[in-house]
């Protein structure tokens, strides 16, 4: 598992779908379904790890793009 894409793959053979329309939310809330299929036990430590690590990285993606978004509209 590399990518966002390959998160959301994971995520939909449990049938869970995300889409909110606000990406940042989107990521949130898959963070907390990865989570919560860890702790179900549906998934291991490594695509747990694997998972988080990506959804972090678009997340920080996400909140840098926003923020120079706002730096270059004042």
């Amino acid at each position: 598992m590399n990518t966002l894409y390959e998160v959301q793959q994971l995520l939909k053979r449990f049938g869970i779908f995300v889409y909110l329309g606000e990406r940042l939310l989107d990521l949130e809330i898959m963070e907390a379904e990865i989570k919560d299929l860890y702790f179900s036990s549906l998934i291991d430590k490594e695509d747990l790890h694997k998972a988080l690590s990506i959804i972090r990285n678009e997340i920080n993606i996400e909140k840098n793009r926003k923020k120079s978004g706002e730096e270059n509209g004042k």
